[in-house]
């Protein structure tokens, strides 16, 4: 079930250096299918007043175009009738500009972006227990090393597949692999014990596992006492859900239940990883919560070859949540309602802290207000026509703009709808960082050169703010903007200060918290911190906390007229909203196009069978895609990848209902209908 919605692919590398002597110079490779000038947009696009369609125009036109419709906007309806949406793709240069560009040039708090739709309730949950959000608080070095993983709604062999390694070495050493995903996925297929959840019952299962602990004695009293707060309210909590209970809500039977504890606490070190599954619901945060509760009262964290980890979904996943694009933050991970992080940035940007808004809208959220309250938006890195929840009415939201200015590699779905698209860079074409999801800061070098007519975001933000009357502050050049951002982010949760690109790339990335120290000026001597928590935790106290959790349903439930719950994903030869991969004939020849997933016994009585189309119906939409029969998915469920558009895109099903803590819409569960699809239209 890993994946989250939005986003463009990244990587990239290094250039290749000139063969020695003086050989004949090999020929350079072609650039990837994605990148070519045949795929990608290599011109400014505007829309005709005349006849509607989107024509070619010069970057001064495009530019002067969407200057006069952002500052129309902000005179006429004031300045949160401009809205900012980022994306998780985006380099943490990029992010952290657009971030300044949104609270200092326009003045909005109307900026999010669709990395709320990925780790958000895991960040909420590291946030609450721990004091700090690092996706994982140790090296991928440390999995194969451990004794048992519980790896949660991730399907990582299609959706990560070079992080599976680690798992299999695991494996070769003699540990333990226990996956937790409704579907039996090729990453289930490699685990010592899967367990099958009801979708959308992930925290009943964990507190059943908890329950267990408790129950036969195999929790760490000593961790518990020095190292944690809150067991006693935790503890009860658990064991309200007992183990039949546990079965009942949940169908994963109580020898497995079981099974699962026994391999969890017979390890000397043990850790528990979650992804999308888990995450994507309206309770994803306690969710979460509940499997990190399970590590504490077991003693797997804060100790080597230890802990709970989240897997990041996009390819900046980590460091784009930490520098200023989510709706209430500042960069280095700092709080934007703090008046210190006001005044500490404020003083590295140059303006008073009292002119920075405070918290805006969630992304769902702010693309819901879409039309009404925010009345123009600056779109960079997404696709939320296919991405975000409830899709149908995004798309209607969208369209409702006065002015729309995106800024995308290709012609996306959304980026059709706009007034106004730059053709930007992408990966290979640009140098800037990346922070993965062991919080490592990476250079990553242009490797090509992009074709003529392309800018890089920075670019774009640079002239957009000269236009709007800053003409100093935002450099397009990618290592003046991460100088600024380590003096930004400096005595932040994500301090970057000891960090700079020549040490990078001596060093092959640097582990955040890294902090400039006194003697180390244009760089620092700090290490950098590959392993967090193994003397405290970053809470006030020094004490990983308890948090107290109850199952609940989720906020859609089946019933007679939808009995069916539906579960979405990725597949391996597609990424995010497919806008990229899709333009690929190799990748489309592996995955041409969206499925429904279902078991031959649910298939029997809805009347459909392999390949026919099925229609599936939610209270939000209709889709229709063909049936694909697998005994590997539970006969109650169905399952849709989100990658395309049109009458198969799966978020027109999905529900935006939010978690009331990290404002997660719940993509990964709601109620639908099977039919046959010429049948009766939902």
């Amino acid at each position: 079930m890993g994946g989250c919605p939005g986003g463009g692919p990244s990587g990239g590398g290094r250039p290749p250096r000139r063969g020695a002597g003086g050989g004949r110079r090999r020929r350079p490779p072609p650039p990837p299918a994605v990148l070519s000038s045949q795929v990608r947009l290599t011109t400014p696009l505007v829309r005709s007043r005349t006849t509607g369609a989107l024509e070619p125009a010069t970057w001064d036109e495009a530019l002067r175009i969407t200057a006069e419709g952002l500052r129309r906007t902000r005179e006429t309806h004031g300045a949160d009738a401009v809205g900012v949406f980022g994306g998780g793709g985006l380099t943490n240069e990029k992010a952290y500009a657009l971030g300044k560009f949104a609270r200092v040039v326009l003045g909005t708090s109307q900026i999010d972006y669709n990395g709320r739709f990925c780790m958000s309730s895991a960040a909420a949950a590291h946030q609450r227990a721990f004091g700090l959000d690092r996706g994982l608080p140790f090296p991928l070095e440390d999995i194969p090393r451990t004794g048992c993983v519980i790896l949660v709604g991730s399907n990582l062999a299609e959706t990560m597949p070079p992080a599976l390694r680690y798992f299999t070495e695991l494996k070769e050493n003699g540990g333990s692999l226990i996956v937790v995903d409704p579907r039996r996925t090729r990453t289930a297929e490699q685990a010592d014990l899967h367990l099958a959840p009801r979708p959308g019952t992930d925290l009943a299962l964990a507190l059943g596992l908890l329950h267990l602990v408790v129950a036969r004695g195999r929790t760490d009293e000593d961790f518990i006492r020095e190292r944690t707060s809150g067991w006693g309210e935790a503890r009860a909590a658990a064991m309200a859900h007992w183990p039949e209970l546990v079965e009942r809500i949940t169908g994963v039977g109580v020898p497995q239940l079981r099974a699962a504890a026994d391999l969890f606490c017979d390890a000397s070190a043990a850790m528990v990883l979650t992804a999308r599954g888990p995450e994507q619901q309206s309770k994803g945060t306690d969710t979460v919560g509940a499997w990190i509760n399970l590590a504490l009262a077991t003693g797997n964290a804060g100790r080597p070859l230890t802990g709970y980890g989240c897997l990041t979904g996009q390819g900046n996943g980590q460091g784009g949540r930490e520098h200023g694009q989510k709706a209430d933050q500042l960069p280095g991970y700092r709080k934007l309602d703090d008046p210190a992080a006001r005044a500490h940035v404020a003083a590295v940007w140059g303006v008073d802290p009292d002119s920075l808004p405070g918290p805006g809208r969630s992304a769902y959220e702010l693309l819901d207000a879409l039309g009404g309250e925010v009345r123009s938006l600056l779109l960079m890195g997404s696709n939320p026509v296919v991405s975000a929840p409830r899709a149908a009415h995004v798309e209607e939201r969208i369209r409702s703009l006065d002015f729309l200015a995106v800024a995308d590699v290709v012609l996306s779905e959304t980026a059709e709808l706009a007034d106004v698209v730059f053709p930007v860079t992408q990966w290979a074409e640009e140098t800037g960082t990346m922070t993965n999801l062991e919080g490592r800061v990476l250079l990553r070098r242009r490797a090509i050169t992009a074709p003529e007519g392309v800018r890089s975001d920075l670019e774009v933000l640079h002239g957009l703010a000269g236009l709007l009357g800053h003409g100093k502050g935002f450099p397009s050049d990618p290592e003046e903007v991460f100088g600024e951002l380590r003096r930004a982010s400096a005595g932040g949760a994500a301090d970057y200060s000891g960090i700079d690109y020549r040490r990078l790339e001596a060093e092959d990335g640097v582990f955040w918290p890294c902090p400039e120290t006194p003697d180390g000026a244009g760089g620092g001597h700090h290490p950098g911190t590959p392993r967090l928590f193994l003397d405290r935790f970053a809470t006030a106290d020094g004490r990983a906390r308890f948090v107290p959790v109850v199952h609940r349903e989720a906020g859609e439930e089946t019933d007679d007229e939808y009995p069916v719950l539906l579960t979405t994903g990725r597949v391996l030869a597609q990424y995010q909203s497919g806008a990229q991969t899709r333009r690929v004939a190799e990748l489309n020849a592996a995955a041409p196009g969206p499925f429904v997933e279902l078991h031959p016994r649910l298939a029997a009585r809805v009347g459909v069978a392999e390949g026919e189309p099925v229609a599936v119906v939610s209270r939000r939409g209709r889709a229709v895609a063909p049936a694909r029969l697998t005994e590997s998915i539970r006969s109650d469920t169905v399952f849709m990848p989100f990658h395309w558009a049109g009458e198969g895109r799966a978020n027109t099903l999905t529900n935006p209902v939010l978690d009331p803590v990290s404002r997660m819409p719940e993509f990964k569960v709601c109620a639908v209908r099977l039919e046959p699809a010429d049948g009766q239209d939902g």
